[in-house]
């Protein structure tokens, strides 16, 4: 299936980082979180699928496919990608359009949901086998839900789930992954907490939390 793409800054999900003091804040973040992922937001409850898909057009702010320069194709911001599968969706925030390595600022391979902000300070943003990037309103306010898909990526707290405890169970070989994230910077010091899990995972998220990110899981559900 190929590379998706370089891999930088702890964005793989493949190992546990509790408690990291980020060495590599890359500019200051903005704390934006965004609307999540997997229950994005309500479709437009028109009786044509033709109108329905050309509102979603019209909320496109740009292909999931491409090397795009920050500050002329596409604007700082917090943008979200929904309904991408199998991993296969890879993005890139770079300092340069060098391609190499430490151009990275952050990246991710993404199966569902994926919430970015691109600041203003980044030169590229790279986005590879994704579903089409929109624009994230911050100060939109959605319907929390009290489950989770247990691949559906990023969901934004208080928008897309509702704060509180939940439990996934029947996780194995630790391919269940779990991350609250305090922002969508997607930078070290942007993860409060995260685990590899075998067997039950159990987890508070709080009202001040950013984002909850799930890959590997089984469902979610809301205990408390």
């Amino acid at each position: 299936m190929g590379m998706k793409g370089k891999i930088a800054l702890g964005a793989v999900v493949s190992f546990v980082v509790i408690g990291v003091v980020s060495a590599n804040g890359n500019g200051n973040g903005d704390g934006s979180a965004s609307d999540s992922g997997k229950h994005s937001s309500a479709s437009a409850q028109n009786d044509s699928g033709g109108k329905k898909t050309q509102a979603a057009e019209k909320k496109a702010a740009f292909v999931g496919y491409g090397d795009f320069r920050v500050g002329s194709d596409v604007k700082p911001g917090t943008y979200r990608t929904t309904g991408n599968t199998d991993g296969m969706c890879y993005w890139e925030r770079a300092k340069d359009a060098k391609g190499e390595t430490d151009s990275i600022l952050a990246n991710d391979n993404v199966s569902g949901t994926s919430y970015v902000t691109v600041k203003a300070t980044d030169k590229i943003f790279k986005s590879t086998g994704c579903k089409d990037w929109e624009a994230v309103d911050l100060k939109a306010k959605g319907t929390p839900a009290s489950t989770m898909a247990g691949d559906g990526g990023m969901f934004r707290v208080g928008a897309d789930i509702a704060p509180g405890t939940y439990r996934s169970t029947g996780n194995t070989d630790d391919s269940c992954y779990w991350e609250r994230a305090k922002d969508a910077d997607h930078a070290l010091r942007s993860i409060i907490a995260n685990n590899n899990v075998t067997g039950t995972a159990v987890v508070t998220i709080s009202a001040s939390d950013g984002y909850f990110k799930t890959t590997g899981c089984k469902a979610w559900k809301k205990t408390g």
